[in-house]
């Protein structure tokens, strides 16, 4: 019974189309279909559970990781242990782009959201795989290129931007993006944790309850746990223009 418990489980599990999850990257989305055969077949699936590391800030860079399913989060980790989200990545998007062409270590650590498949090409391989196809590697700079934009943004915001400010615009964004009209205002469930929510901000997770509890006392939210309600979008919205 057992083994015919596990044997159902691991046929329920689909295997991942390397070059179907190569075509959805958008380096790749160029490339013909013999082409993207050519490349998955240089390229290996991996899997992380939830919490599990792809790598560590620091370790040389081993290769691509393209995600095929789940969430990675890229983060840095400062010397007292305060952790700062770079970015999440979904399905479709690489990590580590950068490093598997400087040659250096990777500039920060990633880690599985939740379970995770990858498919993985190795450095060598991704840089032969370069040189055949020119426009991959100019397709490589224009990634790197958005994510640069999207760093020097953050490096703004958390340089001139107070914590206040930084919540309210999350909540301002979550509330637009998939918030629900309802009779006590606009609903929405925060999708991180109050402690993973720190992690994004740059702060505590003791000053990001204490700023949502702020503004529920000031009456523009309401909060209950994760479940949020923008009881005015225009007030929140001007206070956040007005230097919050």
């Amino acid at each position: 019974m057992f083994l015919a418990g596990c044997y159902n489980f691991f046929v329920a599990v689909p295997r991942i189309d390397l070059a179907g999850v190569l075509k959805r990257a958008d380096l790749f989305q160029s490339l013909s279909q013999p082409e993207l055969q050519t490349l998955a077949a240089r390229t290996t699936r991996r899997h992380f559970a939830a919490g599990e590391l792809l790598f560590s800030e620091g370790d040389d860079c081993s290769g691509l990781y393209i995600v095929a399913r789940g969430k990675v989060r890229i983060f840095k980790t400062s010397m007292n242990g305060r952790e700062q989200v770079l970015a999440v990545n979904g399905p479709g998007e690489t990590v580590a782009e950068l490093p598997v062409f400087d040659d250096g270590p990777y500039p920060a650590s990633a880690i599985a959201v939740e379970e995770v498949e990858i498919a993985f090409i190795s450095r060598r391989d991704f840089h032969a795989y370069c040189t055949e196809h020119p426009e991959v590697a100019l397709k490589v700079l224009s990634v790197v290129g958005a994510r640069l934009r999207r760093l020097v943004g953050l490096i703004e915001e958390l340089s001139f931007t107070t914590i206040r400010q930084r919540l309210i615009s999350v909540l301002v964004k979550l509330a637009q993006s998939g918030g629900t009209k309802t009779a006590r205002g606009v609903e929405f469930r925060l999708p991180a944790t109050h402690q993973e929510l720190a992690s994004q901000l740059g702060t505590v997770r003791e000053l990001v309850s204490r700023n949502l509890m702020r503004l529920q006392a000031a009456g523009f939210i309401e909060v209950d746990a994760r479940q949020i309600v923008v009881r005015d979008m225009r007030a929140l919205a001007a206070e956040l223009e007005n230097g919050a």
